[in-house]
């Protein structure tokens, strides 16, 4: 007698009533069949690349094959004898372009329909990803109740159904009480509890990382929940902070750019931006939201016509002015940057490409750092180029004179990851003159070629913007402006801390404590402190409410005199 057939993970999880109106999986899955894996994974790894070379070649040789069935079954042992793990299969699966598209997704149909193993079935799953239709996302939910398979579910239902993939998401997040909650309010068609639900989120909202903001209002139908309630002023606000956390860049996806109902989400809430009380929180939120669309990646959503100068109106007016002119610094960054964003004109059209460098400051009652952003003919370049972190700060960046054009060419980096450069990586660029011209070309990733296009600028347009970004100080506020010109009296007088036998480190300001310049350096110890071993030095310099050029040169006048260690502290 033969050994009974394994049934298919499909048949697995419909025999479970995972697919039952209103139930939901435990967090992470039930549990697969003990036939669904051939080993527990704890043997030898194939190198990445060979990895992917081989189902790459795989599945390749079974594109096609007149039948599926066969296929299927052949990928499935083929896989497994592979010894390569799972989450190497999909992403492979997902970037094949396969010259047949149609029998390509009849093989990924028997993979996942059929399979009886995760091998099997991710490969199906991400051959889908590209493939995928709307008849396929009844099996693609069964199968992402199964423990493990729901990130690779979510991949494939994302194109074709945004509200089921962010309710997955959302369903297998880790600590996710909250949002399972708001899962089964949501499968079961309460509107009022949804409402209730979000709200609950709003003491939390800093918490929520952007992507749990865009699957929330996705797995929400948020826009439609606004046109249900247009005077509904709560539910107005926390629609506001969930966008404004979909904007904030904290990894490395723009998740923005991911919310197909951006366009309409911004609208709704610029239209009815006037309703909400004018108080700093709400003031600093809608102001984020048109500093997005002026100079981050909100600006490269698919605008129509005008329709992203309305909003960014609409949202500016509502912003007016500070609630609380004695506010303190937030009180101060609303007035400046709205006062930068109303003055802040489209670039006029010109032979060559015009750059505009601009300095993006975070709400201060929020997290988030200071940063360069680059504009070409108005479009910020670097969310789409590199959407790995954010432009360096202007410290680093515009103050070096980094972006200058000599007579040799230099390499310039102008982004790092979120992770550090030695982790994810950074952008460079190489900047030239070349006649009339400045030219940034050469770009890569770390050691990574990228072949995008140069850019060819006017030179003197160029000269003149690199020299007022320089000059501008108008985004500072005194502690971070003090750090900024010590910082360039130490680049002109660099013998205030060699003569100690010290080097400057990071001059600047901590988030949390805005109103203290920081300014670190390094050396060897003084005298009779018993090693020789470097050490490190930070001097806090408090506001005192001197101005910070007085400020600056007394720091300065003070290195000239004392050995900076006698009044610096040790971390």
């Amino acid at each position: 007698m033969s050994a009974p057939t394994a049934p298919s993970l499909l048949a697995y999880a419909r025999s479970l009533g995972a697919t039952a109106p209103g139930t939901l999986p435990p967090r992470g899955g039930h549990p697969l069949p003990d036939t669904a894996r051939a080993s527990d994974g704890s043997g030898p790894r194939v190198p990445y690349g060979q990895a992917r070379e081989t189902v790459t070649r795989l599945l390749r040789s079974r594109l096609t094959a007149p039948d599926t069935a066969r296929a299927a079954a052949e990928t499935e042992r083929a896989l497994i004898a592979t010894g390569v793990r799972e989450h190497v299969v999909f992403p492979v699966a997902a970037a094949l372009e396969p010259g047949d598209p149609a029998a390509a997704r009849a093989l990924a149909r028997r993979l996942v329909r059929g399979g009886t193993t995760v091998h099997g079935v991710v490969a199906g799953l991400g051959l889908l990803e590209r493939l995928g239709e709307p008849e396929d996302v009844p099996y693609v939910r069964a199968l992402g109740t199964l423990h493990g398979l729901a990130r690779y579910a979510v991949g494939v239902l994302d194109p074709l159904d945004r509200v089921a993939a962010a309710l997955m998401w959302l369903t297998h997040r880790p600590v996710a009480d909250v949002a399972r909650r708001l899962v089964e309010d949501v499968t079961a068609g309460d509107h009022t509890a949804v409402r209730e639900r979000l709200l609950g989120l709003a003491a939390d909202h800093r918490r929520m990382g952007p992507d749990a903001a865009r699957r929330t209002t996705e797995a929400t139908a948020l826009v439609d929940l606004l046109a249900r309630s247009p005077e509904d002023t709560a539910l107005l606000a926390q629609a506001v902070r969930l966008l404004v956390r979909t904007t904030t860049r904290e990894d490395h996806e723009i998740e923005i750019a991911r919310y197909a109902d951006a366009l309409a989400l911004y609208g709704t809430v610029a239209e009815r931006a006037h309703l909400l009380p004018r108080e700093p929180g709400h003031q600093a939120r809608l102001l984020t939201l048109a500093q997005e669309l002026h100079s981050g990646a909100s600006r490269l959503l698919d605008w129509p016509s005008g329709l992203r100068e309305t909003v960014l109106g609409r949202l500016l007016d509502a912003v007016g002015e500070p609630a609380d002119p004695d506010g303190g610094h937030r009180a101060d960054w609303i007035r400046r940057t709205a006062r930068h964003l109303r003055a802040a004109l489209p670039d006029p059209a010109a032979d060559t490409p015009r750059l505009r460098i601009e300095v993006a400051v975070p709400d201060p009652g929020d997290r988030g750092a200071v940063e360069t952003r680059l504009l070409v003919d108005g479009r910020p370049i670097l969310p789409e180029i590199f959407a790995q972190g954010p432009g360096d700060a202007p410290e680093q960046l515009v103050d070096t004179g980094s972006l200058r054009a000599g007579p040799e060419p230099r390499e310039v980096r102008l982004a790092e990851a979120h992770c550090t450069e030695g982790c994810c990586g950074a952008l460079y660029t190489t900047v030239s003159r070349e006649g009339p011209h400045v030219v940034w070309s050469g770009w890569r990733r770390s050691g990574r070629p990228l072949g995008l296009p140069a850019y060819r600028f006017d030179a003197d347009a160029y000269d003149a913007e690199v020299a007022r970004a320089e000059r501008d100080h108008d985004w500072t506020w005194p502690a971070r402006r003090t750090g900024r010109l010590i910082t360039a009296g130490l680049r002109d007088r660099p013998d205030l801390l060699t003569r100690w036998g010290l080097r400057p480190g990071w001059i600047s300001t901590y988030l949390h404590d805005p109103d203290t310049t920081v300014v670190t350096f390094a050396g060897p110890p003084p005298e009779g402190a018993g090693t020789a071993a470097p050490r490190s030095y930070t001097w806090r310099l408090p506001d005192d409410g001197v101005p910070p050029r007085e400020r600056a040169a007394r720091a300065l006048r003070r290195m000239a005199e004392e050995d900076p260690r006698s009044f610096a502290q040790r971390p």
